[in-house]
């Protein structure tokens, strides 16, 4: 996945979830911040950011706040880049482990029940069900997810168990959208619920992974996988 127009500034400061003020050059800009997430572990005034900058849309600013300098790690932090980046990977052969054969009927937004899944498709003439999470969240080379309380994240994951019981493939993939990552786990301290919910699903044969990004400032593509420690 690839952005156009990027541009470097410095981070100043967040009135709500949904615009940052960002310094770039002499000039003082909102940018549409496109994570609604909590990210107070990245957004720290001063901190290096990378804006898109599309001037002329429609929308009511020009810039949107795509990535964050960490240290020496560049975090993407656009919560739509891992559909984007999985759906890439896909059309270019990727599936998540234990998922195997020919892919047809690719749809987005799928309905199976009464919850929707970022990804539906036949695999090999079975249905399949593929749920992406992305994370940003990191502590000491550890991926984390989620940074907030997700009850929506605990249904899907309820619903992958079913699919799977009923003869469904299903797949959950935490894409890190950050490089170097040693080690993915469930953040049981924020939402004990949903790391319990991740080992049901794995118990039951949902498959569960969890993968690195290459991540540049105008760019996002799928990296490596990265290990997953499930026990809390």
């Amino acid at each position: 996945m690839v952005y156009g127009n990027v541009v470097e500034g410095r981070f100043l400061q967040r009135p709500n979830r949904f615009i940052a003020h960002v310094k770039v050059g002499e000039e003082t800009v909102i940018a549409h911040v496109k994570n609604t997430g909590r990210c107070k572990e990245l957004l720290i005034p001063g901190t290096t950011v990378f804006l898109e900058h599309h001037p002329h849309s429609s929308r009511k600013t020009d810039y949107s706040l795509i990535a964050v300098q960490k240290g020496e790690l560049l975090i993407n932090m656009d919560s739509q880049a891992p559909n984007k980046v999985i759906e890439e990977a896909l059309a270019a052969g990727w599936l998540p482990p234990n998922m195997k054969g020919k892919v047809t009927a690719l749809r987005r937004e799928f309905t199976w029940g009464d919850s929707r899944f970022d990804f539906g498709f036949l695999l090999n003439g079975t249905q399949a069900l593929l749920e992406v999470k992305g994370v940003t969240l990191e502590e000491k080379g550890c991926a984390l997810f989620p940074d907030a309380p997700t009850e929506r994240g605990v249904k899907h994951l309820h619903h992958l168990i079913k699919a799977k019981q009923e003869g469904l493939a299903a797949a959950v993939v935490f894409l890190i959208q950050m490089e170097t990552i040693s080690v993915f786990s469930p953040n049981d301290q924020t939402h004990p619920a949903f790391g319990e919910a991740l080992r049901q699903a794995a118990d039951c044969g949902v498959s569960v992974s969890a993968w690195s990004s290459k991540v540049t400032p105008d760019s996002i593509v799928l990296g490596c996988p990265v290990p997953v420690e499930l026990s809390c």
